[in-house]
């Protein structure tokens, strides 16, 4: 069978599935699949030569079998000479997310669709690279510390900095330096951590019965590339848990720190980590002219590395964790997730789900988990419980918090009946972003009348419990599906759901109330206060406010409005509120005339500028309160025009940037010139007086 260009090799696990072959070719065709499925019972024991004629081929292949993919990328290797010539494998679990169930019988539809998403073509994620020289750092407080870096030397090049020790035993052999301090702040990751301490000393030499140190100083700072904290105090970072390069065992469990040891020893040279969000800050509604608007991705990122930068935000891609909150909330698209881009992500969940309606599958649950502690509960539950329900689709992503609004509408959209979040433990306290976001569907939902409890959290920790949570779903039917493909930005994709969802809803109203801080709303304008002077226009940063062309106006686009508050805090009249809603009407993609007035035309010339209500509002306001402005010319220039205004500023002979007369410049030859003068004088005075009268 060929599904996408690839061959599909499906095993039963030496008869450990119920599997139909003829059934699950007919269900995949209607995806798409052509040929005949010939069925394996030991494909990695057995029948390795099944595989091993299909890699002679040298086409695409799909192993329905997660298992022993080692040992099917070791028989490539052989067979090739390397990984990476010849044509592409790929690998799909249909065991333990369908075939081991208590209802493996009926999950031919749901093998369908976990094939079909399988065959999908995705493309990789960008990368970072981070480089550890193999400086370390370890703070402790005691011997351990010393001991530790002790351990760590003949690899690494390690400091010790002990905070506010007690009678430490000074070491035999000083091999390592030792310090004295308190970190007071530090920032970084992997690669590149700076640190300043306080209280900082090198050791003493002369300690006798313990260690001591010299005199201290503050401010003190440092860089390093790694850093081991043995001190049991608060951990240096936030969500320290997630920070590369920074590790933190309980310095009383020796087995902690052992591995921590262990660890630290393969931390040289270079690493590459995802680059887990693509940031667009054309589309970031973070602030404009230093006014804040929106500031939800820095309301919620665990780990600091989204901070403000002027009008946008920065995020650092070497601190980021991956956890996918800023994208989950961002309103606009500007974070997006990037493990997979979030076209890859609806394009996998348009198969999936598309796939499983064709094969016959209805009423589908879709599981959201991650690929660590949620695929290591469905093998468990699959290996000695009741496994998946058949209609539960598994949806693995790398963190269940990088999901948002939009995909949820995308996922009912398309035929989901049921969404539910396996949240895994640590991540209990990241959910708020998430639990903002199934808040909105549910309201639009609810609203819709298809009903609350949609889209919802699974929290257990136990296999048997989260089984227990899936068996006990009450049934739900599903939306009638769209096949829609998701195109566009992120507010697009999110509205072409929702207008598919309304138009076959229960109850379809065009109006839905939301709760303060949502990004679906309008802007109300006092049109009475408003002057049409547009600074909301200006700042708008989604083009939901816009201008008129041919007279002074203001028009309004509620599909594009984020509620960020820009035009709020902007509008020098105060006149704009905000209303959270949703409006699912066609109107609401269309610009609405908020206020049109009639142009000012200048007193001069008859030039139409600014509009009537501002300019008759200065004049009234000048002419009262200045005293330049109480009659004459200089109220008139005011309902001038720019050219008019300047014009008359200078035919009135009244410069209003003119300065007192310039003082006559003198030279030494004025004087020279006087004196001459006066000296002439005085000899003509003395010859008249010297003759006599005539």
């Amino acid at each position: 069978m060929e599904i996408q260009g690839k061959t599909v090799l499906v095993c039963d696990c030496a008869g450990t599935m119920a599997l139909d072959g003829k059934a699950l070719a007919q269900a995949c065709a209607a995806s798409g699949a052509t040929g005949d499925l010939q069925l394996a019972t030991q494909l990695c024991r057995r029948e390795i030569q099944r595989y091993e004629q299909a890699l002679a081929a040298d086409a695409p292949l799909l192993v329905a079998c997660t298992q022993e993919a080692p040992l099917f990328t070791e028989t490539m290797i052989e067979a090739r000479g390397d990984a990476e010539s010849g044509a592409p494998i790929a690998f799909v679990n249909i065991r333990e997310r369908a075939g081991w169930s208590y209802q493996g019988a009926g999950a031919t539809a749901k093998m369908a669709a976990l094939i079909a998403e399988a065959a999908l073509d995705l493309p990789p994620t960008p990368a970072v690279t981070l480089k550890s020289e193999g400086v370390v750092l370890v703070y402790g407080r005691d011997e351990l510390a010393i001991q530790a870096a002790k351990q760590l030397s003949s690899r690494l090049d390690v400091t010790v900095l002990l905070t506010r020790p007690g009678d430490v035993m000074p070491p035999a052999v000083m091999d390592v330096p030792v310090f004295r301090g308190t970190i007071n702040a530090a920032k970084g990751h992997l690669g590149a951590f700076e640190i300043v301490v306080d209280d900082y000393a090198p050791a003493a030499p002369s300690g006798r019965g313990h260690l001591g140190f010299e005199a201290p100083r503050n401010g003190a700072s440092s860089k390093c590339d790694l850093i081991l904290d043995l001190s049991g105090g608060p951990p240096l970072f936030t969500a320290h848990e997630k920070r590369d390069g920074y590790i933190r065992p309980d310095p009383g469990n020796p087995a902690q720190v052992q591995k921590a040891l262990y660890d630290l020893a393969d931390m040289i040279g270079e690493f590459e980590k995802p680059r887990y969000v693509a940031y667009n800050a054309d589309i970031c509604t973070h602030s404009r002219n230093r006014r804040m608007g929106c500031t939800r991705c820095l309301d919620v990122c665990p780990t600091g590395a989204i901070v403000p930068a002027g009008d946008r935000v920065a995020i650092d891609p070497f601190v980021c964790a991956g956890c996918g909150a800023c994208a989950s909330v961002c309103p606009t698209g500007a974070a997006a997730y990037d493990m997979p881009a979030a076209d890859s992500l609806l394009q996998r969940l348009r198969t999936l789900l598309g796939a499983y309606r064709r094969a016959g599958g209805a009423d589908a649950t879709l599981l959201i988990h991650d690929q660590r502690r949620g695929d290591e509960l469905i093998a468990a539950m699959a290996r000695y419980g009741r496994g998946l329900p058949a209609r539960v689709l598994p949806f693995a992503l790398n963190e269940v918090t990088q999901i948002g609004f939009d995909f949820f509408a995308s996922a009912l959209a398309y035929g989901a009946a049921q969404i539910r979040i396996l949240v895994p433990p640590t991540k209990r306290e990241e959910l708020a972003g998430l639990a903002q976001q199934i808040g909105l569907i549910e309201t639009a939902m609810s609203g819709l009348g298809y009903g609350a409890g949609r889209v919802a959290i699974i929290d257990a920790e136990e296999p048997g419990a989260v089984e227990t949570a899936l068996y006990g779903l009450a049934p739900m039917a599903a939306p009638r599906a769209s096949d829609h493909l998701p195109m566009g930005g992120k507010r697009t994709i999110a509205m072409l759901g929702l207008r598919h969802l309304h138009a076959h809803a229960p109850a379809p109203v065009d109006l839905l109330p939301l709760p303060t801080g949502a990004p679906f709303g309008r802007v109300a304008v006092n049109t009475e206060g408003c002057t049409l002077c547009l600074s909301c226009v200006g700042v708008c940063p989604t083009g939901a406010l816009i201008d008129g062309t041919d007279k002074p106006a203001l028009s309004f686009v509620e599909d594009a409005c984020v509620q960020c508050g820009l035009c709020r805090t902007t509008c020098p009249e105060k006149v704009i509120t905000l209303e959270p809603r949703l409006n699912l009407a066609d109107t609401a993609r269309a610009p609405v005339l908020i206020k049109e007035e009639e142009p000012f035309h200048c007193v001069s010339c008859g030039k139409p500028f600014g509009t009537k209500s501002s300019i008759e509002k200065i004049v009234a306001k000048l002419a009262d309160k200045h005293w330049m402005f109480k009659g004459g010319p200089a109220i008139e220039r005011i309902k001038m025009c720019e050219a008019c205004r300047v014009t008359a500023q200078f035919a009135s002979g009244a410069d209003p940037y003119a300065g007192p007369p310039r003082p006559i410049m003198r030279t030494t030859d004025d004087d020279l010139r006087e004196r001459e003068i006066e000296e002439a004088r005085a000899k003509l005075l003395a010859e008249r007086q010297a003759k006599p009268d005539s």
